[in-house]
């Protein structure tokens, strides 16, 4: 099975139906507080917090590999100055520094590999300015994420494009010597019936400190979610907030 990861992207309107929690904007202005210049959202998808960003005033850049959620992102627009790059996040090259890279969404864990997240990385720092930050998310890798039952269950009904009803479940299973897990989900409506695959990579806090580390950049805060909550052991999100090391 192919691992491309872009299953889940084919219908950007469905995306934005099940999609539309901005919550990580209150955190995204406060770190901006006092800022200027360009703001750069990687794997932006269709602009959900781009759009807020620059209709607040901020000169956001937002890149994404997925042509159609880029073009979808362009038409909520509505001709905002926002700059869509449509690229591969681990080697854009947008010749700019900003003050502030972000990534929402738990996209990070959609970087597989150790040189997905080292490229990612790299391709972060060579985007920060001196002060810039670097605030991004990721699932917490608990038992109870991780150690799902591997049958069929069912997650929410959502109300689909046409105003039908969908019910969304999911089949996950882990591997333990990747720390990836693979997702089906299964959404059926009296219209049809559709399955999309998605792998995500987990990664544990301290091979996180040691990953940022090695790629130059040093913690300033981990959070247990976007609201600023603590970190423990029952957190379900870990949100870092990094900056660029002092160099030895």
């Amino acid at each position: 099975m192919k691992m491309d990861n872009f299953e889940e992207y084919e219908d950007p309107v469905l995306y934005d139906i099940e999609n539309s929690w901005t919550g990580e904007l209150h955190l995204l202005l406060e770190l901006l507080e006092g800022k200027r210049g360009p703001v750069i959202d990687l794997a932006c998808g269709t602009g959900r917090l781009a759009i807020p960003l620059a209709e607040k005033g901020f000169e956001v850049t937002g890149v994404d590999i997925h042509k159609g959620m880029l073009g979808r992102a362009a038409e909520k627009a509505k001709g905002l100055p926002i700059k869509w790059i449509c690229g591969d996040v681990r080697s854009v090259d947008l010749d700019l520094k900003s003050g502030l890279v972000y990534m929402s969404g738990n996209s990070f864990q959609h970087f597989l590999t150790n040189q997905d997240q080292n490229r990612l990385l790299e391709a972060v720092v060579n985007h920060l300015d001196k002060s810039g930050l670097f605030i991004f998310d990721t699932r917490f890798p608990s038992a109870e994420e991780l150690l799902q039952p591997e049958g069929e269950e069912y997650w929410k009904t959502i109300t689909g494009k046409s105003g039908e009803q969908i019910k969304v479940s999911t089949i996950s299973k882990y591997d333990k010597l990747t720390q990836i897990q693979h997702y089906q989900t299964i959404r059926r409506s009296d219209l049809e019936e559709t399955v999309k695959n998605i792998f995500l990579r987990y990664t544990y806090p301290q091979e996180m400190e040691r990953l940022l580390e090695s790629c130059r950049l040093e913690i300033i805060q981990v959070y247990g979610g976007w609201d600023k909550r603590a970190l423990t052991a029952r957190s379900e999100s870990l949100v870092y907030v990094c900056k660029l090391a002092e160099e030895a």
